[in-house]
């Protein structure tokens, strides 16, 4: 059975999220259901990451295995088709070897967070960005954020459901971007490693926020972390703004395509 690997871009507002629910929609029911029209019994696809309700992609990375020899381009175009009109889209296609699994073979993650501070409510980028109504320190964000790279029991900020087996991860980057947004200001959190506790990056951004606001200061973020205890966790933000940006692997399955 020939492997494709499908990089996925989605808004993740109608759904529960990727993972399949037998009552709710979810991302990866709706790609299996398009998989669906094109041959039967086709097998569950694997996802790089999970998302939560309400949580988009610009870069999910799948893989299915299928019965027929479908050229990329067809396969991606078919799905597409397919996919209408459920907000989701097969960016590109590439077929792999039987040892590549988005998940396993992942080697890091990346992150986007976009948060966006004016007065007026957000329009276009309702549901797809964070707003806040105060102006927010940047620089103070990103000392906070300083405080949170390297490897840590990240105990604090991660949900009390969290199901990984440690606490202890390594933060590979958190860094915080500012651009010029109408009436306003956007900040972009780059967060990167190589996997993430549930509710992870949102609890980060919820608790820098609060540094840019002013209720907390750096040293709070560094007393929250090693206090080791998520009653010390800042607010966790609304998943609005978070995108899975970009899956990493050692080769990159889509270099060719």
């Amino acid at each position: 059975m020939p492997r494709y690997a499908l990089k996925i871009e989605y808004d993740g507002r109608p759904f529960s999220g990727w993972q399949r629910q037998k009552d709710q929609p979810s991302v990866q029911g709706a790609v299996e259901a398009a998989l669906g029209k094109l041959e039967a019994d086709v097998p569950s696809i694997a996802a790089a990451g999970r998302t939560d309700a309400g949580v988009h992609a610009l870069g999910q990375v799948a893989t299915c295995d299928l019965q027929k020899d479908w050229t990329p381009f067809r396969l991606s175009e078919a799905l597409n088709y397919h996919l209408k009109p459920d907000p989701v889209a097969i960016v590109d296609c590439a077929l792999v070897d039987d040892g590549f699994h988005a998940r396993f073979s992942a080697i890091e993650r990346q992150y986007l967070f976009r948060l966006i501070s004016r007065r007026a409510p957000l329009v276009h980028d309702r549901g797809n960005a964070w707003r806040v109504v105060q102006a927010l320190d940047a620089g103070a964000m990103q000392a906070g954020a300083d405080r949170l790279i390297g490897r840590h029991d990240f105990t604090t900020f991660r949900s009390t459901m969290c199901q990984a087996d440690s606490p202890v991860k390594t933060l590979d980057e958190l860094r915080v971007e500012t651009l010029p947004y109408p009436g306003g200001t956007e900040y972009r959190f780059h967060v990167r490693a190589r996997s993430f506790l549930h509710n992870q990056v949102r609890s980060f951004v919820g608790t820098l926020e609060r540094v840019g606001a002013g209720s907390w200061s750096p040293d709070d973020v560094t007393a929250a972390l090693e206090a080791r205890d998520r009653a010390a966790c800042g607010p966790v933000c609304p998943p609005d703004g978070l995108y899975l940006a970009r899956v990493g692997y050692p080769v990159d399955p889509f270099s060719n395509t």
